[in-house]
């Protein structure tokens, strides 16, 4: 069970604030549920959620020392692009990879969609608009949880991550 004030990843919605926890009794006489009251840090809405057995994946969100170690391992980090004609089959794959919500999954991906995006202009080809929503949303999620571990601005993270980089 969260906390009033936890910060947690929410699905693909990204990280959220624990408003409250709001109980209710419904009125067919059932027993009173939980619901948490989640503020969206980067989307301007309200979520309501069951604190027992929501339908969305959410865990707490990573530490500042855990974001800080995943930012010094992101040049070993191996990724290849992921080619495929069939986009529904481009799009699954790309589904799948966002609902790990694993940060070194985002990270992978995040990589090969750079690579991949590099490969087209190299060849004078416009990126796909799937993978440019999905390359989108993958750093909208590792960016924003980054950002929240770290406690700085979301718009920061990419020169956070650069500096980190030449650094180490």
């Amino acid at each position: 069970m969260y906390g009033i004030g936890d910060l947690i990843l929410y699905g693909r919605t990204g990280v959220c604030k624990v408003e409250e926890i709001i109980e209710e009794t419904s009125r067919g006489g059932e027993a009173p549920r939980q619901f948490y009251s989640l503020r969206p840090l980067y989307h301007n809405c309200c979520i309501r959620t069951p604190v027992n057995g929501g339908k969305v994946f959410s865990r707490p969100i990573i530490s500042g020392g855990e974001a800080r170690r995943l930012i010094s391992i992101m040049p070993e980090v191996e990724a290849k692009p992921y080619h495929n004609r069939n986009l529904n089959q481009l799009r699954e794959h790309y589904r799948e990879c966002l609902e790990r919500f694993d940060c070194e999954t985002l990270i992978r991906m995040t990589k090969s969609l750079y690579l991949k995006k590099r490969e087209a202009e190299a060849q004078k080809r416009k990126f796909g608009a799937v993978d440019e929503r999905f390359m989108r949303e993958a750093e909208d999620l590792l960016f924003g949880e980054f950002a929240a571990a770290l406690e700085i601005d979301r718009d920061k993270v990419e020169n956070y991550i650069a500096k980190s980089l030449q650094e180490g």
